[in-house]
């Protein structure tokens, strides 16, 4: 099969044939992988800042965001031959005593030795095969093909909106048992950054009821700011609206949600945060210079304003379930909206250019050659 491996030691990204992978136990179903989702992750591991092969191999299959068809379902009774299906992406670890990966809450491992596909000492699915245990697949319905792609980012929004949920029952009023209902007094969300996890956190946070508004580099007019307004938000640009100006303009903000992984505007954005406020940030940022913060202002907001800052990764089963359900729902209420988030399609033979042009908002490698 062609893949797209890594090979850190040689430094180089390149194609290469890989064996079609078999079933060799029960529970195992063989996919048919027809879609990979290009992101930042990807491209900072070919551009050799992390990114681990398995034990004996000497690169890394690429990809961690997929959609897929079921070919065989092997022994398992959750699916059949034709059904859609996407992936999740964390492995457990192999301690006994690392109470989450034993819970099935690979996302909250303890060890930090969990395998990550396409990530972490485990090929992804930049290929045209591959075999996963079925505990890890969640069936996309069929009015769901040509979107499911999306289904693995937008699980990042999904875990921050259910821990915000269970974080925020500390306020005693207007709460909900449904998690999409944001709590009364905790409802205006600012999200940093309009890439497509921002994106679609936005959109998760419409959807939830929250007044969302997005604050990100690009002067206005942009394909971004448009994107982002079609589906109720509010677009603001860095280069045209100081934090200050936005926090006088927003009232309390309840919720940031962090999809940018710059730590400096981070945290000039953590000092406006408001009464009672969640922080939640997802992005990673490189190393670099050092960036100047007013330490003393931020804890004192935190105590006296009863903050809280969250730092979240990964998914777990539950998070998948939720993206697909909410995918259906964007699907109906912003069909062309969702779609404008996918800008390229590429087959694999033409892998370096979503990965190093670096343009669009989410590119997509079709492995199906569709």
């Amino acid at each position: 099969m062609k893949a797209v491996g890594v090979f850190p030691e040689r430094r180089t990204v390149e194609l290469v044939s890989f064996d079609d992978p078999k079933i060799t136990s029960p529970g195992q179903v063989k996919i048919r992988v027809l879609q990979v989702g290009v992101c930042g992750t990807d491209r900072e591991i070919c551009d050799f800042e992390y990114g681990t092969p398995p034990e004996g191999s000497e690169y890394l299959v690429l990809g961690h965001e997929s959609l897929g068809e079921v070919v065989d379902a092997g022994g398992s009774n959750a699916f059949k031959a034709g059904d859609l299906v996407v992936p999740s992406v964390r492995r457990p670890c192999n301690h006994a005593d690392c109470v989450a990966c034993r819970a099935g809450r690979q996302d909250f491992c303890y060890s930090g030795d969990f395998r990550e596909r396409g990530i972490r000492s485990q090929h992804g699915f930049m290929t045209q095969f591959v075999v996963e245990a079925a505990e890890y697949l969640s069936l996309v319905p069929p009015e769901l093909r040509d979107v499911g792609i999306l289904v693995e980012p937008l699980t990042i929004a999904e875990k921050t909106l259910m821990e915000i949920q269970t974080i925020q029952q500390r306020l005693p009023w207007g709460l909900s048992t449904d998690s999409s209902v944001p709590p009364r007094g905790c409802h205006r969300a600012l999200v940093l950054g309009a890439g497509p996890v921002g994106l679609l956190g936005a959109m998760a946070l419409v959807n939830g009821g929250y007044d969302t508004y997005v604050y990100s580099r690009s002067r206005t007019p942009n394909i971004k700011a448009d994107l982002a307004e079609s589906f109720g938000a509010k677009y603001f640009s860095s280069q045209e609206m100081t934090v200050a100006q936005l926090a006088a303009k927003m009232g309390n903000i309840d919720v940031v949600y962090e999809a940018l992984g710059a730590s400096q505007l981070a945290f000039e954005v953590a000092q406006v945060l408001g009464a009672n406020g969640i922080f939640v940030f997802t992005g990673v940022p490189k190393h670099g210079d050092p960036i100047t913060i007013d330490t003393d202002m931020l804890m004192r907001n935190m105590v006296l304003k009863n903050q809280v800052i969250l730092g979240t990764v990964n998914a777990g089963h539950n998070a998948f379930e939720a993206a697909i359900r909410d995918l259906k729902i964007f699907n109906s209420r912003w069909p062309k909206s969702l779609r404008a988030l996918i800008t390229g399609h590429y087959p694999i033979e033409a892998f370096r250019e979503p990965i190093f042009a670096r343009s669009g908002i989410k590119n997509v490698i079709e492995m199906d050659g569709k």
